[in-house]
């Protein structure tokens, strides 16, 4: 099955509304912030700055990224007008924000307009990613920053030994849920031929254990992914949620994602004064 955020647009209303859930609790996961945190540091904000967040989802990066100081403006942009209108629902604070829906491809925006563009873990959705970086480079003022936050989704496992069938969920999500696990292995040379100096490249791991949280999502997503294939029953697919959860009820669970972050110049905008 393909990538459902490839396709949002087309996908069930009551499966987006769950994938924003679980979005706003990604984001609100102490380990993801801290990464965040860590590659937002590596990148020179100027005063004022102006901020492209593409593929925002419900909005809850963009709305850290307008709470920092010195920030001027932050624009979320997501192809999904049902996240777009969450994002706009909770974005009452602070007023430096705003949303629109869009595609990474063809952005509804003005050349060199930003001062800092940010794809944050959703660049593996996008088919065709250099069209993506392409733009961000024409959106961008020149010297202007691109951060590329990712899962090498190549390393997520819930394993712990040998023909685990818990890595048979996570296997299945991986591939309904990401275009490209490989991608950020490939991503410094896509940026520089779109017109970027790459000037940062960091790995970062999440880790959760002895007991899960949000990798229990990706466990579940993928057991139903198991079941609407038809590779497994729909009683399966509960007995490997209930495996999953009493691992972590009895401090066995082990999940790990090795997250990837690019931070480069724009070399190819235009300057604007």
């Amino acid at each position: 099955m393909p990538d459902v955020y490839a396709t949002i647009t087309e996908a069930d209303p009551e499966a987006v509304e769950r994938i924003g859930e679980i979005l706003e609790l990604r984001a609100s996961d102490e380990q993801q912030r801290a990464m965040r945190e860590h590659y937002l540091a590596e990148i020179g904000f100027p005063d004022h700055a102006r901020v492209l967040e593409v593929g925002c989802g419900p909005g809850p990066v963009a709305r850290a990224l307008a709470s920092r100081p010195g920030i001027g403006e932050v624009v979320g942009v997501d192809p999904s007008p049902i996240f777009v209108e969450r994002a706009r629902e909770q974005a009452t604070e602070p007023a430096n924000l705003s949303f629109m829906e869009g595609d990474a491809r063809a952005l509804p925006l003005e050349d060199g307009s930003f001062d800092v563009a940010i794809f944050h873990t959703t660049l593996c959705h996008v088919p065709r990613p250099e069209l993506a970086l392409a733009e961000a480079a024409r959106v961008l003022r020149r010297d202007g920053w691109l951060a590329v936050f990712d899962g090498d989704y190549a390393t997520t496992t819930c394993a712990s030994g040998d023909h685990d069938p818990l890595q048979a969920c996570v296997d299945a999500w991986v591939a309904t849920s990401v275009h490209d696990r490989w991608l950020m292995r490939r991503v410094s040379k896509l940026a520089e031929a779109a017109g970027f100096e790459c000037v940062g490249l960091r790995s970062h791991g999440y880790i959760e254990t002895p007991s899960g949280g949000y990798m229990l999502t990706i466990v579940d997503r993928g057991a139903d992914a198991l079941s609407v294939a038809g590779r497994i029953t729909v009683d399966a697919a509960a007995s490997l949620k209930d495996e999953a959860r009493r691992r972590s009820r009895g401090a066995e669970f082990f999940g790990h994602i090795a997250y990837v972050s690019l931070i480069a110049r724009n070399r190819r905008g235009r300057f604007v004064s």
